[in-house]
């Protein structure tokens, strides 16, 4: 045992790994349906290896705090620009609201009960799922002019307050949101996602690896056997269904098969290709003529291809209207992401710049739509590191710069620095996507790992006092943590519902959009049966991430007033 503990001392990158491996272990465990997650099953398990007093430099947890930071405004930053826009405005208030309301509560607790500023920005942080606090939070403490003792200490005290507060604030969120938040608006939350699902579309999210059996569009062949679909050219044929998008791709005469053009004549007793949405050729297959088993004529490339949406001439439009041009000719859409979140596909969705549109359809005309949409996002594993070392880089320096507010120094700090240039990078890429290209293995790398490194860093610094400081304010902690985390969507529920007329289910999924919680826009869908609260979700999710993060050092400058 002796030799065991003088390894993980001695080699410190020993006890880092051995702390992320306890950590995503104990995240995966489940308790009926709840889980801790990794972010706080490392922090658990870095507690547990820091009793053995295991010294950790501090560059290594802000060296993967400045990526996951980077990361996290690359993801949203699209959508952080889209929120200033005219037609998000509602989405961005109910941020603003909800976010400060935080701050509010979590400074006004702290107060009350005579926190210190570290317990405090633990309580901010751990209440409202905001993990980026614990770093721009000590980041801001160290700059205080305290003895070092007094640092560490208050330091030390952050994660403490984050153990206790994220489970009961997050838990009591996942709870509340789908449970209290319709009672709040005297909705029935399965009524409205009732009513809103005969207008979305879109299977349910599983395993990549896992495809449904329902396909949304097909092709099949028939025999023209209809009098008055004979003689007609192709482009008659497919206008002549108002509400239906229908295509020939491929006709079969005299045992020849033929790729047409707008123009092609079809002809009685020609075997045709058509491809449409499933339901519609079940539905109307029969009236072109019989049904034909034809291998040869349906032996069509078939392409999927993710495409980033950078067209200014498309963007904002509904996808109903993009639908009838001649760009989507051929071309069906299976999914739309919008800043990590599968959107429901509805006719009247606008695009936005950033969008991912998976596209599926002939390989002629998907990569003809991808050049008029936007970049086509070819699946590579290469991560462009200078796009991200410049911006981190660029972001620290910008991070460095403080105002001065009311004789209270205000600074990002070089970390929060790099959450501002990531977003600013972000919106590059969504604007020339030809460079800066992150791989979702990569970001998945920066974002998940690179937390939970810096996660796992603070418990093991923090370990050797947890005990104590836990007994000190624990039982406190977790009625204060359970207020501050309902308070604040309480507020915002009512705000966004009765102020701003905000549909319901938009409404929620912007409340767990604007607190960071994405288990509670899961717990939304679930109850609602639908797709429809991620719409409310991205906006507020981008915005909130920011502000959240800024109030690390507002609230230690707080606290700091009379010190």
């Amino acid at each position: 045992m002796d030799w065991f503990v003088a390894a993980l001392r001695n080699n410190p990158e020993l006890a880092i790994f051995l702390t992320l491996a306890l950590g995503f272990a104990v995240g995966r465990l489940r308790i009926g349906s709840f889980t801790l997650g990794t972010v706080v099953g490392t922090l658990l398990a870095g507690v547990l290896v820091g009793q053995l007093n295991v010294q950790v430099p501090a560059v290594v947890k802000t060296v993967f705090f400045d990526l996951f930071l980077f990361t996290t405004g690359y993801k949203v930053g699209p959508q952080f620009f889209r929120g200033l826009k005219k037609d998000a405005l509602s989405q961005v208030a109910l941020t603003v609201v909800l976010c400060v309301t935080c701050l509010v509560a979590a400074f006004a607790a702290a107060k009350l009960l005579a926190y210190d500023m570290g317990t405090a920005a633990g309580l901010l942080a751990g209440a409202f799922s905001e993990s980026t606090v614990i770093g721009t939070a000590g980041e801001a403490i160290q700059r205080l002019a305290l003895p070092p003792d007094e640092k560490t200490r208050l330091v030390n005290n952050i994660p403490i307050a984050y153990a206790v507060t994220y489970l009961i604030g997050t838990a009591g969120l996942v709870w509340f949101l789908p449970v209290i938040g319709p009672k709040l608006m005297r909705v029935n939350l399965k009524a409205e996602g009732k009513r809103a699902l005969g207008t979305t579309a879109g299977a349910a999210a599983s395993e990549p690896w896992i495809t449904s059996a329902a396909h949304r569009f097909d092709v099949r062949a028939y025999r023209v056997a209809n009098e008055q679909l004979a003689n007609r050219t192709v482009a008659e044929l497919e206008a002549q269904p108002r509400d239906v998008r229908v295509f020939i791709l491929r006709i079969r005469r005299e045992g020849e098969i033929i790729e047409p053009r707008p123009s092609t004549v079809i002809r009685w007793d020609d075997v045709i290709a058509v491809a449409t949405r499933h339901e519609v050729l079940v539905t109307h297959g029969a009236k072109l003529g019989p049904e034909v088993d034809d291998h040869a004529l349906l032996d069509i490339p078939i392409e999927t291809l993710d495409v980033v949406v950078t067209s200014r001439t498309l963007t904002g439009r509904p996808l109903a209207e993009i639908g009838r041009l001649d760009i989507a000719r051929g071309v069906f859409l299976k999914k739309l992401v919008r800043a990590g979140e599968e959107m429901p596909i509805i006719p009247e969705m606008r695009l936005d710049r950033g969008d991912v549109l998976t596209l599926i359809g002939t390989k002629t005309d998907v990569e003809r739509a991808a050049d008029m949409l936007g970049y086509p996002d070819w699946p590579t594993h290469a991560t462009d590191m200078i796009f991200v070392g410049t911006g981190i880089v660029l972001g620290g320096f910008v991070g460095l710069l403080s105002l001065t507010i009311g004789g209270l120094p205000l600074t990002l700090t070089a970390s929060g620095g790099a959450l501002v240039m990531g977003l600013v990078f972000g919106w590059l890429r969504s604007v020339r996507p030809s460079f800066g290209r992150i791989p979702e293995a990569a970001i998945w790398i920066f974002d998940t790992v690179g937390l939970c490194v810096f996660i796992g860093v603070v418990g093991l610094s923090a370990g050797p006092g947890f005990v104590t400081g836990l007994q000190k304010t624990g039982i406190s902690l977790v009625l204060v943590g359970f207020a501050c985390a309902l308070i604040p969507h309480t507020v915002a529920i009512l705000f966004g519902r009765y102020a701003l007329r905000m549909e319901p289910l938009v409404l929620l999924g912007a409340c767990a959009g604007a607190g960071t919680i994405t288990a509670a826009l899961r717990a939304i869908q679930d109850e609602a049966q639908s797709k429809v609260p991620a719409l409310g979700y991205t906006v507020p999710y981008a915005i909130g991430n920011i502000l959240l993060t800024a109030w690390g050092p507002v609230i230690v400058a707080l606290m700091s007033i009379g010190h």
